[in-house]
């Protein structure tokens, strides 16, 4: 499954809301685009912990002695 991009979503639920003429119809849009901003808040989360465990993994492998030449 390809990643959505969250705020391309929410920029047209957006465009969607300044076009809509009726009310229930802006309401339901700005809602949609206001779950597409938690949506990507939530991913952006995801994705700095992700890379800030990576980056700790990754230190701590530094960190392991080499194994004896010859072995």
């Amino acid at each position: 499954m390809a990643v959505a991009d969250y705020r391309t979503l929410a920029a047209q639920a957006h465009a969607d809301a300044e076009a809509a003429t009726l009310t229930n119809v802006r309401d339901r849009c700005l809602r949609a685009e206001s779950a597409w901003l938690a949506m990507a808040n939530r991913q952006d989360s995801v994705d700095t912990a992700r890379a800030r465990r990576e980056a700790e993994a990754e230190t701590r492998r530094d960190a392991l002695p080499l194994p004896p030449e010859g072995a």
